[in-house]
């Protein structure tokens, strides 16, 4: 119990909380490129967009300074008929660089055609694959990302949950879309990893909230439930969910029998059928499986993963994902990646239980942080007295509020957009060698939205022999391009009354 004679002294208003609002700042620059034999005129403005709340007392309260990089391609098409597009990467806490600088935007990051890098120096090429011939684009890092901050007096936290991350980025894209007169444009969402759940919750904030109707969301490397990602005791989903992209990955790594490694297809089929069948079943059994049953199980696992049938027996038929990166080269010293498994790596020594990091995100942190930062002051012309935050260590304090105690699913929210919006239309980007949202689990959970069978139509997928950034892979990349051209056709307005 607190003395009510020990008062404390009146706090005097923090430094930081005195601070003037930073000004919204932007630089506008022109350029040319040349793709595939075409020439592009493109004007980007790269800058930040003050948010504000709503007071009724004191009007607008500005809450955060968000930066972005938008593209506008200088054809002459009236902007009425001219598509937006509005892109984040996840994390939690992960910047807009990857999707920025390596599939959408004019220029990429040069890795070689496998998406492996080379040594520093780094280069930016033109991107032969850019979607801005077909839409404009709008890149946006949510706070605490990239240049993305609070302004002075508020805090960082508040904007670090799962309804306020939402409903920021939201607030972005309606004052965005209203100051650059693109109400009348074809719409577009593209969120990569926690970028889709942000997206899925966006169909629903954007249209509930703002009216802002979507032609189109475009989700690459798609987690929606969480509930098929993560590992918990009494939660067996992930284990069946994971075994088709563990298979693919012992193929990559030819740890698989003759029969299996003569053909990915027919290995990730028998995979996807005996995880939907005997293994569910096993493990609903729980230590009531034994005898013969379990040792068929076993062997089936094995045959499967590439792993010793001693190594799963230890493991109680349960295979942790990170196990898995560590165990399936460990008698080699090398570690498979979680991101992009067909990427190895080495740990200090082969007798952990997990890997130390992920080989496949070292690889890729150096080469995009050098050119974004480069590019950013050389090309773009804008120059911030911030550290840009390439990805952050958000997703271990992110806060979950109004999911305690359950697994978040916005897989309800989006099919909530889609009874708003029937003209809505989704598409799925899915890597065979993704061991953080495998592609398995992402068909699990299209097929329990609980959608009519007109709307499932609307959803439409397509898988790459890649990881989580299947555009690192150059034919990946091509492939993904072509796919994403086809479904902007077909979401827009010209095309609605086709079918999809």
């Amino acid at each position: 119990m607190s003395d009510p004679d020990n008062k404390e002294p009146v706090k005097e208003k923090s430094e930081e909380s005195t601070k003037p609002i930073p000004e919204e700042k932007i630089s506008i620059t022109e350029h040319k490129i040349t793709i595939r034999g075409v020439d592009l005129s493109y004007t980007v403005t790269a800058g930040t967009l003050i948010l504000k709340d709503e007071d009724e007392e004191k009007g607008e309260k500005p809450k955060a300074s968000l930066f972005y990089v938008a593209y506008k391609l200088n054809d002459g098409t009236p902007t009425a008929e001219r598509p937006i597009t509005f892109s984040f990467n996840g994390g939690p806490g992960s910047s807009s660089v990857w999707m920025h600088l390596g599939l959408l935007g004019p220029k990429r990051v040069l890795l070689d055609n496998e998406g492996m890098p080379y040594p520093p120096p780094y280069k930016l090429i033109p991107n032969d694959y850019t979607l801005l011939d077909k839409t404009d684009l709008v890149f946006i890092d949510p706070v605490s990302t990239g240049f993305s901050r609070p302004v002075p007096g508020e805090k960082a936290a508040e904007f670090h949950n799962v309804k306020k991350d939402i409903q920021s980025v939201g607030d972005f894209i309606q004052r965005f879309t209203t100051r650059n007169r693109r109400w009348a444009s074809p719409k577009f969402l593209i969120g990569e990893s926690y970028g889709t759940t942000r997206a899925a919750g966006l169909a629903g904030y954007l249209q509930e909230r703002h009216g802002l109707y979507l032609n189109g969301i475009m989700l690459i490397s798609a987690i929606l439930n969480f509930g098929t990602a993560r590992f918990d005791s009494g939660n067996d989903l992930p284990y069946v969910l994971y075994l088709p992209t563990y298979t693919a990955t012992a193929w990559y790594h030819h740890k698989l029998s003759a029969d299996l490694q003569a053909d990915l297809s027919r290995a990730l089929q028998e995979a996807e059928h005996f995880a939907a069948t005997d293994y569910t079943l096993a493990l609903l059994k729980g230590s009531q499986l034994g005898g013969e049953e379990r040792l068929s199980v076993v062997r089936q696992l094995s045959r499967l993963t590439g792993l010793s049938e001693d190594y799963i027996e230890r493991t109680d038929l349960r295979i942790n994902i990170h196990r898995f990166c560590k165990e399936l080269r460990r008698d080699e010293g090398l570690v498979v990646g979680r991101l992009d498994s067909r990427y190895t790596g080495k740990d200090r020594d082969n007798a952990g239980e997990l890997y130390e990091r992920d080989p496949s995100y070292s690889a890729t942190l150096g080469p995009y942080t050098a050119m974004l930062n480069d590019y950013l002051g050389s090309e773009l012309a804008f120059e911030s007295g911030l550290t840009y935050e390439i990805l952050t260590s958000l997703f271990k304090t992110w806060k979950y509020d109004d999911w305690q105690n359950q697994y978040l699913n916005v897989g309800e929210t989006l099919r909530e957009g889609f009874m708003l919006n029937p003209a809505l239309k989704v598409f799925i980007a899915n890597g065979f060698y993704d061991l953080a949202t495998p592609y398995f689990a992402t068909e699990y959970t299209v097929n329990h939205l609980g959608l009519p069978q007109e709307f499932l139509q609307k959803i439409t997928s397509s898988y790459y022999e890649a990881g989580h950034m299947m555009y690192l892979h150059l034919p990946s990349l091509a492939k993904l391009k072509d796919d994403l051209d086809k479904f902007i056709d077909l979401c827009s307005p010209v095309k609605s009354k086709q079918e999809f």
